[in-house]
């Protein structure tokens, strides 16, 4: 056998192997999803908590914990590569899917453009205060190799977070995409997030001692102007496009192929301008916000499979990198409870009373409160990158993974306590005046 042939095989075996351990992947994780996607809604969950949960428990926190050899051999027997990539594909598919089942017609309103904006600023300001609080309080003793400061504004980054692809999940599965009030929340938690991205590059650049702040306030800068050019340029070449390929009545393969590109390029600039892919996705499913024949042949024909293929590995792929049994010992367990407690407090209290000085009721108030307080697999991602720059440590790292776990495991039990009626065939809510 020549020596062409022989590398030619051995690269053939290689990726033989690369498939096998995929394929097994993928096998235990669509499942796993599946079965706790149905446990979940039958005690009254979302779906996407179940598959979060179930996301966490394939990782070292429990399958690694109780049966470290099968763990490894079938998660580590080949690089996380491939998980990443789909993981991250899932991800900008369902941001795109997010932003095109909203009806931002609502924010056409100067009074809900006021909300969105008091209730972004509350939703940030006052959990980055608290949350710099306890970051700077407790680094002494649960990061002591990081800087104080750096530490600080994590944690404080941390707590601010909104999750916008799990909310959207939340808000999808309840039916209110296209109420006032859900509107309002999303609105909100973008505004939230890119913020809270700018915050964690900000903070990055601090931790690497490289942060320049007219670099910083030029990605600002290139950020609205990625959203404006969108909104006034690439909006009316999609709503011509999809009228040239008729996407009203018929998903065609060209067509479905020009929205596939445009959302890979769209994260390509947003993740080139320092924040993420996901949101590339998700301006290009708000541009087509309003083209509601076209989003509801994508519910029909390419969401089902985006949320029971790509979605569950992305939950996966972030519970491989969490391990809740490593926190030990009832001081950290206190600390635990301490940064659940406060961060879910600062952002429920900012943003109920400023979605009550912008002239909700206080049903209302109490259901932006909770929808803000979702934060998600966003935040473990997060907190990932300050995991791996060093500004946290594996002990804070927990902490915060908990709480991210808890604060969406509440906000679809207290929403369908809270929610007003809604109308089945519209999605509407209904938002009556509530006594005072």
């Amino acid at each position: 056998m020549s020596a062409g042939n022989h590398i030619t095989d051995l690269a053939t075996q290689q990726s033989e192997h690369l498939i096998f351990f995929t394929l097994v992947q993928l096998c235990i994780i669509i499942l796993a999803a599946r079965v706790a996607g149905r446990f979940s809604v039958r005690i009254g969950q979302a779906a996407v908590v179940g598959e979060i949960i179930a996301g966490i428990l394939l990782g070292p926190s429990l399958f690694g914990w109780l049966m470290p050899v099968p763990f490894h051999w079938t998660f580590h027997s080949i690089p996380p590569g491939p998980l990443d990539v789909l993981a991250q594909l899932g991800l900008i598919m369902l941001m795109f899917q997010v932003g095109l089942e909203f009806d931002f017609s609502h924010l056409k309103e100067k009074e809900n453009r006021r909300i969105v904006f008091w209730i972004a600023a509350a939703s940030l300001l006052l959990p980055f205060a608290v949350g710099f609080g306890v970051g700077f309080m407790s680094a002494p003793l649960l990061s002591p190799a990081a800087n104080r400061w750096v530490s600080a504004l994590f944690v404080a980054t941390a707590f601010s977070i909104t999750a916008v692809p799990v909310l959207g999940r939340i808000m999808m599965e309840l039916g209110i995409t296209k109420s006032r009030l859900g509107v309002i929340a999303i609105s909100a938690a973008a505004i939230n997030d890119v913020v809270g991205w700018l915050l964690l590059a900000l903070v990055t650049a601090l931790a690497l001692a490289k942060f320049q702040f007219p670099l910083f306030l030029a990605k600002v800068f290139f950020v609205l102007l990625f959203v404006l050019v969108w909104f006034f340029f690439v909006r009316p070449l999609m709503k011509w496009a999809v009228r040239c390929f008729n996407a009203e009545h018929e998903m065609s393969a060209t067509f479905l192929g020009i929205v596939l590109v445009s959302i890979f390029i769209s994260g390509l600039i947003t993740s080139a301008l320092g924040i993420f892919t996901i949101f590339g996705g998700f301006i290009m499913g708000v541009v087509l916000y309003d083209e509601v024949a076209f989003a509801k042949l994508w519910q029909e024909r390419v969401a089902p499979f985006v949320l029971v293929f790509f979605l569950p590995i992305f939950f996966t792929y972030t519970g491989l990198r969490t391990n809740i049994a490593a926190l030990e010992g009832m001081e950290l367990w206190t600390w635990c409870g301490l940064i659940l407690i406060l961060a879910t407090l600062s952002k429920f209290v900012g943003v109920y009373a400023a979605a009550r000085l912008s002239g909700l009721n206080r049903r209302q108030g109490k259901i932006m409160g909770i929808m803000m307080n979702a934060r998600g697999l966003m935040e473990l991602m997060v907190i990932n990158v300050g995991y791996d720059i060093g500004a946290i440590s594996q002990q804070v790292f927990t902490m915060l993974v908990i709480m991210a776990i808890v604060s969406t495991i509440i906000t679809t039990p207290l929403l369908r306590r809270w929610l007003p009626q809604a109308d089945a065939q519209n999605g509407e809510m209904v938002l009556p005046e509530y006594a005072e």
